[in-house]
């Protein structure tokens, strides 16, 4: 049986998990909390490195900050494409005034800004709010490079 490695996003611990069992209600094995949400998690800087170099999962990740206008607009998108995509990908959120370092590690120069990682890199990366259809598009061409 083919198994992932998920990290949960509330106690950072690796759990694994069959892979024909991520559109199922996952719980982690320590702390019992969701393993995989259908919305995205707010991760500080610890978590984010964590999910990035312990989770076989790719992580979509939303730079944004609250005063940002579009940030806020695409909010809904993200948290929809979040939902329908669940199991294929993390959806993380990173605010990027709580977490300047991690902002200021990734070169984030303007908010919106969304990357696509998986394997512990970047493989793609779009600046600006996007409606939910480009925005569903334009995840699905990065976990392609996955």
């Amino acid at each position: 049986m083919n198994t992932l490695h998920l990290v949960c996003p509330h106690c950072n611990t690796t759990n694994r998990v069959p892979a024909d069992k991520l559109q199922a209600a996952l719980s982690c094995g320590k702390c019992q909390g969701v393993l995989l949400d259908d919305h995205p998690n707010s991760l500080d800087e610890a978590a984010f490195h964590a999910q990035l170099s312990k989770s076989d999962l790719p992580l979509v990740v939303d730079f944004w900050a609250p005063w940002c206008g579009p940030c806020r607009m695409m909010a809904p998108a993200f948290e929809k494409i979040a939902q329908d995509m669940r199991g294929r990908a993390r959806f993380i959120k990173v605010n990027t005034e709580d977490e300047p370092s991690l902002a200021a590690r990734y070169g984030i120069r303007s908010i919106p800004t969304l990357a696509v990682f998986a394997g512990g890199r970047e493989l793609t990366r779009q600046p600006g709010a996007m409606s939910a259809p480009d925005l569903m598009r334009w995840v699905s061409a990065g976990l392609a490079k996955a």
